[in-house]
Order: structure tokens, then C-alpha cells, then sequence
């Protein structure tokens, strides 16, 4: 370790659970972080500040004007760039520490990439905010016996669990079937205030620490903590005979492509994914729209706004329809100015 690695991380290295050992262990990790939002850039901001010396950052999302009041990492140039998240995070990563590699991956992660994203890591962070990519992530961890982190905030509550394949219980023992449409609080229905997302983003920090590290008692259940009432409880979670991914190794969201439609939380949009990722050519989609309507583009995503919709397309075909949630409608504008 170089002086200016110790005079760095000096502080860390002398707290008793951590040390020099610690230290060394922390630059060679690999982590891969699922979504850079709220939680996201609390637990890359922590890492990156704490010397994780690889940090991989996937995010199918650009950055609003709305993500500002709890999303640490952006700030308002990054909205009137229209940077995608995961490119706006990496580079203010590298302006807090220029000695780590950062990989940013503008991608929605699914079936097709899950097991190429995770192969070279050792931990696999969530910030995401929807179970589908969640149960995607446990089927992918589980049979690639790699560790992850489950992180979810909404409103004034939020709650982690680790899970170590094949030693504790797995999201899927826990949530056996996605709860359906309409009967849980998102982003759009409850809000979201910035301490919860603080809070668990730093829970789910600190836990990826004692992982990396090998010390500390780790999380060994679901913890939920709500802020505005002041309960914070852990609740012990067996691994259940009959779960349906940990124990009879039945990996249906890894083993089936997702649906063409996703809705976004708390966005009034819906995401659409061609059956095959193909790659556009975004200044000739702008120029072929422009007569149309607004149109911006950089070399991350194009943009075009017509009457109450507004449509970002990224490099890979995919895109996002903002002034709807009904996705018929959003197919409908797709396969309209896009194409099919």
C-alpha cells in the first residue's frame, strides 16, 4: 500500500474490523451494483469512497430532475445532459476517487446479460426497484453461487437481507410470488424521503464491507425500519424446503426471456424492449424525427417529445415512454416513430 492509499484510507484501516488486511481485501473486490438510483448511489458512493476497487455499475435509466431530492450521486448539470445513470455515476466516482475502475453498463438488466454481468464478481449489490429484476438477480446468484444484497425504500420504510446461496435463506424464500400489480406502496402511490433511502443505502453498505472483508457480524435476517415511526425490527428467515429456486434449483425468471414491457416506479412511463437488441444509429433516428417534434441526442440516448409523451431511445433499440402507463399505448407509440 502506497502513502497516499494510506493516508487515503487511514481511518478505515485503523478501525479494529477493517485494518490494513481488510484494506488490501477491499481494493481487489469486484462488485457489481444493479441500478444506480437511490439506494444505488448511496451503497457506489459508500464503496468507492471506502477503496472497493472495482465497482460495475448497470442501469437502464437517465437522470430527472425528480431523482435530485434523494439520488446522491447527480446533480442538475446531469439532468440538462440527459446523461444515462450509470454514465453520470461513473463519472462522479472517478472524480471521488480516481483510483478504482468503474465500468458503467447503460443496460436493462435480464435474462440475456444476468449471468455475463455477475460472472467476474465477487458480490452483487440491489438498487433496483421492482421484484421482477430482483428475482432475476436471486436466480442468477443462486445458481452462479454468488452472494448479493437485497435493498428496497419506499415512503418512509425500507428493508435488506443478504443472501448467501446455499447458507441462508433466499429472496425467493422470503417473497415465494411477486406481489400482484396495484397492492403494494411504490414511488408514484407513497413517495419516498431521502433519509430512508440514506439509511438502508448504508445498511446494505456496510454489510458488503463485513462480506468483502471477512469480519463483523453479518445481517443474518430481514431487517425493516420505518423512519417516521421510528421501528426498526429484524426478522429471522429460514431457508424453506420447498423454495422453489434455493432448494429445487427451478430458476424460471433466468430461464425465460422477460416481457417486451416493464413499468417504471413512480414515473407514469413504460419501458419497451425489442425482441432483439440491435444497434441505432441515434443521430439518424433524430434527424428522421425531427420534423415531428423535439428532438435532442447524445451519444447515450435520443429524445422526442410530441404533444403529453416523451420518448428516450437508447443505442440498443430500447426505450422509454413517458405520459402513459397503459403499454398498449406505449407499443403503440414505439412501433409508431421507432418501428417494430
Amino acid at each position: 500500500m502506497n502513502p497516499n492509499e494510506r493516508a487515503r484510507y487511514l481511518r478505515q484501516i485503523i478501525f479494529s474490523g477493517i485494518g490494513k488486511e481488510g484494506q488490501e481485501k477491499l481494493r481487489a473486490a469486484r462488485i457489481l451494483i444493479v441500478g444506480v438510483g437511490a439506494t444505488g448511489s448511496i451503497i457506489a458512493s459508500t464503496l468507492a469512497r471506502a477503496g472497493v476497487g472495482s465497482l460495475k455499475l448497470a442501469d437502464r435509466d437517465f437522470v430527472e430532475l425528480s431523482n435530485l431530492q434523494r439520488q446522491v450521486l447527480y446533480d442538475e448539470d446531469d439532468v440538462a445532459a440527459r446523461l444515462p445513470k450509470a454514465i453520470a455515476a461513473a463519472r462522479k466516482l472517478t472524480r471521488l476517487n480516481s483510483t478504482l475502475q468503474i465500468l458503467p453498463c447503460v443496460t436493462d438488466v435480464d435474462a440475456e446479460n444476468i449471468r455475463d454481468l455477475i460472472a467476474d464478481v465477487d458480490l452483487v449489490l440491489d438498487g433496483t426497484d421492482n421484484f421482477e429484476t430482483r428475482y432475476l438477480v436471486n436466480d442468477a446468484c443462486v445458481e452462479q453461487n454468488r452472494a448479493w444484497i437485497y435493498s428496497g425504500a419506499v415512503s418512509s420504510y425500507g428493508a435488506t437481507m443478504t443472501i448467501l446461496p446455499h447458507a441462508s435463506a433466499c429472496f425467493r424464500c422470503v417473497f415465494r410470488h411477486a406481489p400482484p400489480p396495484g397492492t403494494l406502496p411504490t414511488c408514484d402511490t407513497a413517495g419516498v424521503i431521502a433519509p430512508i433511502v440514506n439509511v438502508i443505502g448504508s445498511l446494505a453498505a456496510a454489510e458488503a464491507l463485513k462480506l468483502l472483508v471477512g469480519s463483523g457480524e453479518r445481517n443474518r435476517g430481514l431487517i425493516n425500519i420505518d423512519l417516521w415511526e421510528n421501528t426498526f425490527d429484524t426478522v429471522d428467515i429460514a431457508r424453506r424446503a420447498d423454495c422453489p429456486c434455493c432448494a429445487q434449483h427451478h430458476f424460471e425468471f433466468l430461464e425465460n426471456a422477460r416481457a417486451d414491457t416493464a413499468f417504471l416506479c413512480g414515473r407514469n412511463a413504460i419501458q419497451i424492449r425489442p425482441a432483439r437488441k440491435h444497434a441505432l444509429d441515434l443521430a439518424q433516428l433524430a434527424a428522421r424525427l425531427a420534423p415531428l417534434g423535439q428532438v435532442t441526442h447524445n451519444e447515450y440516448l435520443a429524445q422526442f417529445t410530441l404533444d403529453d409523451f416523451s420518448i428516450t431511445i437508447f443505442p440498443d433499440a430500447r426505450a422509454l415512454i413517458q405520459g402513459t402507463a397503459d403499454a398498449r399505448v406505449a407499443r403503440g407509440l414505439y412501433a409508431k416513430y421507432i418501428g417494430t
